[in-house]
């Protein structure tokens, strides 16, 4: 571990800090320790609707502004003055080289009066990091105390997301995060995965200080790149940050990340002394990761965990829509320590079952039907069909339904054969330009079950031909949810069935078949075995082929069928 000494510099008049930010609390602004913690983290944005996996914002304008003013006032940069702590106040060890000037008192100033609640916030949450933090840098061989770096990038937030578009516990850039193999496309984001981005912060702060040999330039080049540090060095023909910040090369919000660093860590490290007492630290982040499929949502990994869907999210913040992603085969999702093998055996018994449920929208004056369509995300047609509407013309007052998916999970009883026992099997044939999304909206089903149904590899991978399993119920209709032209290939979907008999669908996280078996070759005769609620018409129907055909086949007289009879299927 490397270790470094105490810089001693000269005494800062605390009572201007003091006042400094006194008149701060004189504007008309709210001072930060007054922001309710909504605000200090408000959502910013994400493909999820979920306010607990949207991003929120790293740092509130109002609190940027506070801290830059008050650094303004502070003079020169530099780290050559008496310090006004002596080295033996310095009562814990810091393997971070800790100086104490006027831009570092000012910061101490700061988190103990305007930003207090926000720190003590901060201090909360490091419990929940550190230990996994600081195990990552002691590996690699680096100052542990630069975890800090991570509580005043985002204060301890692995949503957080900054004006410069920088996101998670270190705010890593789109850009960077991709040079340090972090993961990030519309289903994923790893720069929100603790263990992954801290891998990937640890080996640009390597990086940096291979290059600077100086860790207060490292991170600042942390913040402002190194080839910016770089190119001051070599302009102003320095070699240490405290001179280069003397210039104004370097921003001020870049300025700020070492002072702020150095007085974070001189908390943190003994919060007690700088008044920040009864902190419940949140306990240590743990988990243990099961590899599942593509489209799999956080309740359903919750269920099969037997544990709360909260629990889930707050381990798995990388997902951005709650669900695995679509386009990869398996995905290692985090699950609580201790529930493996619980949730292994529980895999291939767990079921959803989809529905389409009503809300009610209120129509307003000035509402037209593609404002509201574009805000529940239907098309007009669907709409119009739901409201038994002929134009398109609204009445403000008046009452919509409005169409909408929902699921609930269950887990099927031991030994149960899964989708072997599933009802409404409908084969549809790919055709030419037909995509998933497509199938999916005719269907009135999320795209993620078609896949999971299909066990594809992505929701990209298919081809014209290719023959995909849908769980509809045999004997109702299913909304054309689209505005493209119905797809005529499927059994029993057509544009103008009626919404309100949306189906129930049935699924399973583990398919138990391939579609293979299930496709009758030419010429070849398979049995099917009639069910409870079956009709023939309905069986014809999800074959694709006539009640006529079926009575032929099996020399039946009538349509009259019972439970338990056996049909011969043809495939024409």
């Amino acid at each position: 571990m490397l270790r470094f000494f105490v810089y001693t510099v000269k005494p800062l008049c605390l009572i201007a800090s003091v006042l400094l930010l006194s008149s701060c609390a004189g504007n008309k602004r709210t001072a930060c320790t007054s922001l309710p913690e909504d605000l200090i983290a408000s959502p910013v944005s994400s493909l999820t609707t979920d306010p607990e996996l949207l991003l929120v914002d790293a740092e509130p304008e109002q609190c940027l502004a506070e801290e830059l003013e008050v650094l303004r006032r502070t003079g020169n940069w530099q780290s050559s003055s008496i310090s006004t702590l002596s080295r033996k106040s310095l009562e814990t060890q810091y393997d971070f080289p800790i100086v104490i000037n006027k831009q570092v008192e000012a910061y101490l100033e700061i988190f103990q009066n305007k930003q207090k609640r926000t720190f003590a916030l901060w201090l909360a949450r490091s419990g929940k990091y550190l230990p996994m933090l600081k195990k990552e840098l002691r590996e690699a061989g680096l100052p542990e105390d630069l975890a800090y770096l991570a509580m005043i990038e985002s204060g301890f937030n692995q949503r957080a997301f900054s004006r410069a578009r920088a996101v998670g516990l270190w705010q890593f850039m789109k850009g960077t995060g991709k040079q340090y193999n972090l993961r990030i496309d519309r289903y994923v984001d790893e720069r929100r995965h603790t263990e992954k981005s801290t891998k990937a912060a640890v080996a640009f702060l390597s990086d940096l200080y291979a290059e600077f040999k100086d860790w207060h330039l490292a991170v600042a080049g942390y913040n402002a790149g190194g080839g910016t540090i770089g190119r001051g060095l070599k302009r102003y023909k320095v070699d240490n940050f405290w001179s280069l910040a003397q210039h104004s090369y370097l921003h001020l919000e870049t300025k700020r990340y070492v002072p702020k660093l150095i007085a974070a860590i001189i908390i943190a490290k003994n919060p007690e002394k700088y008044g920040f007492t009864n902190i419940k630290y949140e306990a240590p982040l743990t988990y243990e990761t099961l590899k599942v499929g593509p489209g799999m949502s956080l309740d359903a990994i919750a269920m099969i965990c037997d544990t709360d869907r909260n629990t889930i999210k707050k381990l798995n913040q990388e997902l951005k829509t709650g669900r695995t992603p679509l386009n990869k085969s398996h995905y290692n999702v985090q699950i609580p320590i201790g529930k493996k093998e619980l949730a292994t055996n529980n895999l291939p018994r767990l079921n959803s079952i989809v529905s389409t449920g009503y809300k009610t929208h209120v129509i307003r004056k000035g509402d037209t039907l593609s404002k509201i369509c574009k805000r529940y995300k239907i098309n007009k047609t669907t709409l119009l069909k739901t409201n038994n509407l002929r134009s398109s013309k609204l009445i403000a007052g008046k009452h919509l339904r409005i169409p909408y998916s929902s699921t609930r999970y269950r887990l099927l009883a031991k030994g149960s054969k899964g989708y072997g026992e599933a009802d409404g099997l409908i084969l549809h044939t790919i055709q030419p330009g037909e995509t998933i999304s497509r199938i999916a909206r005719a269907c009135n089903v999320p795209t993620d079950l078609i896949v999971r149904w299909n066990r594809l590899k992505s929701v990209h991978r298919i081809k014209a031909g290719q023959q995909l399993a849908l769980y509809l119920d045999g004997g109702t209709k299913s909304t054309a949810n689209t505005n493209d032209q119905p797809v005529s290939s499927l059994t029993g979907i057509s544009a103008g069935t009626d919404p309100s008999l949306s189906p129930v669908i049935v699924l399973a996280e583990q398919k138990k078949f391939s579609v293979a078996d299930m496709t009758p070759e030419k010429n070849r005769i398979t049995w099917y075995k009639v069910r409870h609620g079956d009709s023939l018409w309905a069986i014809a129907r999800r074959f694709n082929l006539s009640t006529k055909q079926l009575k032929s086949w099996n020399k039946l007289k009538s349509n009259r069928i019972h439970p338990g009879i056996k049909l011969k299927i043809r495939n024409v």
